[in-house]
């Protein structure tokens, strides 16, 4: 942020520059001497090389710097421009109260692409009580006639927005919608700053006027359609869904603002001055010190350090992501400085609620279970299979593999004409495991475990016999043998075939040779995937899969092909299991089977694989009751990783750590949310089969993670649906 002229044409009495506690601006030169502009520049360009900066954002600020006139301005985006040619893209803006805005401006900003915020607070009643001439004359109509000027269709582009600063005095909606009318790029709302030592106006003497008041704005825009971006708002929505901070004034993004005064002096954040005299100052100046100095000078090193940085009250808190701490000017209490929460902080936690309140249904795809329901996510896993193999063929194709541009045609041409088919065998599981596996080996530059493209045309090859297609595939067999997704496992001896559809299955050439084989009946050479039906009329069949290569996913190994007997002795144990959890169970029961597409024998028990969704991995050897445990817990796990794999639920966070009931040590809220959710699962069964109940540790669980702040609305919404199975039958 660039000071290019100290002193102002208008007297709001709520500006932080002139009306606040430090008086600096009395002792600085009025206007920036072409010295000091040329010595930013220069600075800016060690800075943005050293460091290899793509662009540079350049503020022009005040005081209202259109009073340094067109020539001055014209000079020093000379200078800034000179000064990063060749060295890093310049971003140049500028802040002004519209008073002074003219075509000449405009012309000079367009030559330069400086793009132009105007402060504005609402109509003119609410513009008026704070935004006058030293006389008490109105700014309104000026400032309207600058914005008619900037929303021309010549100079709209550099139209940046408008900057209101809130009066909860003034009527919430038709603030707005005086804003709106201007058809701003976007707006952002302004809490007046203030301190602990100077509050800010509370009419009514309400804790959280600011925020009932800017829950109102937020009500009429949401309603309104969103008609325009507002910062604060935006800001908001993205941090309660796992994003960035969007404003300086929320969340705990790392600073990364300077500001140069007119005689050259660097100094901290512009808002700082209304803490205490000499609360912005560094000791720095452009001629002496560089950018690197500030940016290691204590104080602006305190505003980088995320969650560290806040008062331990707010580390404590569950907003705290969102918020931040608010603004650190308005954390100021002279007794300690800034190691405090804003003196909005009951405004802040208000808002921030608030707006997760209003959104929270729109998150709140969940069933009874607290888990995703089954459509919505499985539309998501598909598209993010699909956009795997997107990437995947975007690493190869341009690699010359000749193999795998063939297979992807092959691939290309069975969704044209079976899309459901192809979408089958993108949906195994076991896919997925090849895809991450791919990508992971060609990131570090290893090869991959199978060539991709005999994947891709197995792939291929399984649509076309699923769909029934009149496309012969050639595919390659490795060590004389070809597992085809979904479908089974050939064993031919030899290196390479062509396979095609026919009538109840498929056809295998070799040479002059071809065998025909049926989909579902195992024939010397053909080992077809069992299937374990469904458990009630019209339940969806499960895929017995201990045949793809890619299935030993999982914490324990894979068990190797059944016999038909250890089959058969699979198949009733998972049948009396199933019985057991529909008989004590119902409910969990049928939301165990939602979305279950296939179980792997497993040498022992182990945890959600990484395979997409539906897959399953169920120890072999474990008993009717440990069977059905497994199939609880472990499909509650895996469709809380899938769903996780699709949405934020909470922001990953390597400081915080909580404790968990079921652990020897404190954990991520990754971790205990993911015991919490398997032990609600357990517990209805517990509690219908009489065993003993966890019931306390659960209860205690669930408040940790709904106090958790790493959680988004998303997760939250999770949370609550845990809460809510758990109580229904506690």
């Amino acid at each position: 942020m660039v000071k290019v002229h100290s002193r102002c044409d208008l007297a709001c009495d709520h500006c932080y520059v002139y009306e606040h506690a430090d008086q600096s601006w009395r002792q600085r030169p009025a206007v920036i001497s072409e010295a000091v502009a040329e010595r930013i520049a220069e600075r800016l360009a060690e800075h943005a090389a050293a460091h290899g900066l793509p662009s540079v954002t350049v503020i022009l600020h005040g005081g209202e710097p259109l009073l340094a006139g067109p020539a001055r301005l014209r000079r020093l985006c000379e200078a800034l421009e000179r000064g990063l040619d060749g060295v890093a893209a310049l971003d140049l803006r500028i802040h002004t109260n519209g008073i002074r805005l003219n075509e000449a401006f405009l012309d000079l900003f367009g030559e330069y692409g400086v793009k132009v915020g105007v402060s504005l607070d609402g109509d003119r009643a609410a513009n008026d009580r704070h935004r006058r001439f030293a006389n008490g004359r109105t700014s309104h109509p000026r400032v309207l006639k600058a914005l008619g000027l900037l929303g021309r269709e010549r100079h709209r582009h550099l139209y940046q927005g408008l900057l209101c600063t809130v009066d909860v005095e003034n009527d919430p909606r038709a603030v707005l919608d005086a804003l709106t009318a201007l058809a701003p790029p976007r707006v952002d709302f302004l809490l007046p700053h203030a301190t602990w030592e100077t509050p800010p106006a509370r009419p009514g003497g309400r804790p959280d006027a600011y925020a009932r008041w800017l829950l109102r704005v937020f009500d009429h825009w949401d309603g309104q359609g969103r008609p325009v971006p507002v910062r604060l708002f935006d800001s908001l929505l993205s941090t309660l869904h796992g994003g960035p901070s969007l404003t300086e004034s929320l969340g705990l993004a790392p600073t990364d603002l300077v500001v140069v005064e007119t005689d050259g002096t660097l100094e901290q954040a512009d808002s700082l001055k209304t803490a205490h005299e000499g609360a912005a100052a560094t000791g720095f100046d452009v001629f002496g010190h560089s950018f690197d100095e500030v940016a290691a000078h204590p104080g602006i090193r305190a505003r980088r350090l995320g969650l560290a940085g806040v008062s331990a009250q707010c580390r404590r808190c569950p907003v705290v992501r969102s918020c931040g701490g608010g603004l650190y000017a308005h954390r100021y209490r002279a007794a300690n400085g800034f190691d405090n929460p804003s003196v909005y902080c009951t405004d802040l936690k208000a808002l921030v609620e608030g707006v997760e309140q209003r959104i929270a249904p729109a998150a709140d795809v969940f069933g009874p279970a607290g888990t995703a329901a089954p459509a919505p996510l499985a539309a998501a896993q598909q598209e993010l299979t699909r956009l795997l193999l997107v990437r995947l063929h975007e690493d190869l194709a341009g690699s010359g593999d000749e193999d795998w541009q063939r297979s992807w045609e092959l691939v290309e041409a069975v969704e044209a004409e079976a899309p459901d088919a192809l979408d089958a065998v993108l949906d195994h599981p076991y896919t997925r495991t090849w895809l991450l596996g791919t990508l992971d080996s060609l990131r570090r530059g290893c090869p991959p475990d199978e060539p991709p493209a005999s994947r891709l045309a197995a792939l291929a090859a399984a649509a076309v016999v699923r769909g029934r297609l009149d496309l012969p595939v050639s595919v390659v067999l490795r060590g004389g043998e070809l597992y085809l997704p979904t479908l089974g496992l050939l064993r031919t001896g030899g290196s390479a075939a062509r396979v095609k559809a026919a009538d109840g299955g498929f056809c295998v050439r070799e040479g002059e040779a071809e065998r025909r084989f049926a989909r579902s009946d195992a024939a010397p050479g053909w080992q077809p995937v069992r299937i374990w039906p469904g458990a009630e009329a019209g339940g969806a069949p499960v895929a017995l899969d201990d045949l793809d290569p890619f299935r030993d996913c999982y914490s324990r190994p894979p068990r190797p092909r059944l016999d038909a007997a250890g089959a058969a002795a699979w198949r009733r144990r998972l049948d009396a299991a199933r019985a057991l959890l529909h008989r004590t169970v119902p409910d969990p029961a049928r939301e165990t089977a939602a979305g279950l597409t296939t179980l792997t024998p497993l040498t022992g028990p182990g945890g959600p694989g990484r395979c997409g969704p539906g897959a399953l991995g169920v120890p072999y050897g474990a008993g009717v009751r440990e069977t059905a445990l497994a199939l609880l817990a472990g499909r509650r796990r895996a469709r809380l990783r899938e769903l996780t794999e699709v949405s934020d639920l909470y922001v990953p966070d390597g400081e915080r750590l909580h404790d968990s009931p079921w652990r020897e040590r404190p954990v991520p809220v990754s971790e205990l949310l993911a015991d919490v959710d398997a032990q609600v699962a357990a517990e209805a069964y517990r509690r219908a089969a009489g065993d003993e109940r966890d019931g306390d540790a659960i209860a205690r669980a669930l408040d940790r993670l709904s106090d958790a702040p790493e959680l988004t609305v998303t997760g939250r919404a999770v949370v609550a649906g845990l809460r809510r199975e758990f109580e229904s039958g506690a």
